[in-house]
């Protein structure tokens, strides 16, 4: 059988190469990506040969890939689930557990965000019946700042939830500094910048809660994927059961009795021994993932250096040839940080001859794809008009990225010669305008 099988996946790798001997770049007709996965041979044995298994559910892969990421991050427990999105709405709703005692949030508590985001940061405080309070952010880090973050900070503030920017550390070690004076959690969106640094020092390790997304446009890929990691072991505790039904039980599906107790436990108003696979201690969810999107993160890890160099390698390109270009401008990375980044990021000066949409427009008829800055001031939206919120200051700069602000990729996939295009093309556009 054994032999069987590796004939099988020789075979898979005999595809995988038919199916990547793709032609050259021809500039103009061959699509630039803004984002996109990177795939390889080994990615694709990896998928087959978790379906051979048919573990069909969460199991050992997911185990092994949980381990292998939290050691990579240096934190002690990561936890699986099917987004990045779900990953937020875990990490939010964990910090509302009874479990916490006091310090757990509760409705009309606030939450500081970033207006000018992607929803999934900010929606799973309002779905937990919490109060965002936007602040907004500077231009050229397109990060809110430690500043923005303590002018905030009112009353009934209990935590910060921020994301950071398209691969560009905010200020994490400052404001995990304010949110420890000020007895505030701090959740830290880290979708967009695995493998970037601050002060040294990973992003997502900064925060009592950190989530990743695993969708293909991100710095690894299980297709859809996401996870939320700690080092506090009791809102791990929280995140699994409120992923996993809302269980109190923490065996593995497969497991019976990991504790010896299955058949001792007396809990709510429950009969004493009643099996403790099925005692609830939170309304939660089923949110986990699976041993084949496992498989392939898996595979995926081995190559998350690779990744970022390449990354870090395209951005500077591109910033270096659009350096001095007039009318745009160009991103800068946070001071004391080195991201790992995840999209080239442009602001179209005021004065500029030229409006966004026309550049869009050229670019894409280019075949060089382009980004908004997410939603820009999601305040603007009509998803949250009516939302209970609170505005900290002005909203300015969000305004402005929602009118003015675009970016183009720098993912592993793309190529000097692409990148290269992508600096000609815009050039190009600026010069024929004056």
């Amino acid at each position: 059988m054994s032999h069987r099988k590796d004939r099988l996946l020789a075979e898979v790798r005999a595809y995988h190469r038919e199916q990547e001997s793709g032609g050259r770049f021809e500039p103009g007709v061959t699509e630039i990506w803004p984002s996109g996965a990177v795939l390889d041979a080994n990615d694709r044995v990896a998928l087959v040969e978790a379906a051979l298994t048919m573990r069909i559910a969460a199991g050992s892969d997911c185990r092994k890939f949980e381990s292998a990421f939290a050691r990579r991050l240096g934190l002690r427990k990561a936890h699986l689930t099917n987004s990045g999105s779900s990953a937020n709405l875990l990490a939010l709703t964990a910090l509302t557990s009874p479990v916490l005692g006091e310090r757990r949030l509760r409705p009309g508590d606030e939450v500081i965000t970033v207006a000018a985001g992607f929803p999934t940061t900010v929606n799973p405080i309002i779905q937990n019946g919490l109060v965002p309070v936007f602040v907004d952010i500077e231009l050229g880090t397109y990060n809110a700042t430690a500043e923005h973050v303590a002018r905030a900070i009112g009353p009934r503030t209990r935590a910060i939830s921020m994301a950071h920017a398209l691969g560009n550390p905010f200020q994490a070690a400052e404001i995990a500094e304010l949110a420890e004076a000020h007895g505030l959690f701090l959740v830290e969106d880290n979708c967009d910048a695995v493998g970037s640094t601050y002060r040294g020092r990973l992003t997502g390790t900064f925060g009592d809660l950190s989530t990743v997304s695993f969708y293909p446009a991100h710095h690894l890929t299980m297709g859809e994927g996401g996870c939320v990691l700690t080092s506090n072991m009791a809102l791990a505790r929280v995140v699994e059961s409120l992923r996993d039904w809302g269980r109190d039980c923490w065996c593995e599906p497969g497991e019976s009795n990991r504790c010896l107790k299955r058949f001792s436990y007396q809990m709510g108003t429950l009969p004493e021994g009643y099996d403790h696979k099925y005692i609830f201690s939170h309304v939660g969810y089923n949110l986990k993932a699976t041993d084949i999107q496992a498989a392939l993160g898996r595979s995926q890890l081995n190559r998350l250096d690779e990744f970022c160099a390449a990354r870090r390698h395209n951005w500077r390109r591109l910033r270096e040839g659009l350096d001095g270009l007039p009318h745009l401008l160009l991103p800068r990375a946070t001071e004391g940080s080195d991201p790992s980044w995840f999209g080239f990021v442009m602001t179209i000066g005021p004065e500029a001859p030229f409006t966004t949409a026309e550049l869009v427009a050229f670019l894409e008829e280019r075949r060089i794809g382009t980004r908004r800055l997410f939603a820009g001031n999601l305040t603007a939206h009509p998803a949250y008009q009516g939302v209970e919120h609170r505005v900290s200051g002005t909203l300015t700069n969000s305004d402005i990225v929602t009118g003015r602000t675009i970016w183009t990729g720098v993912y592993p996939g793309l190529t000097d010669e692409m990148i290269d295009y992508v600096v000609t093309s815009i050039k190009e556009f600026v010069a024929a305008r004056g």
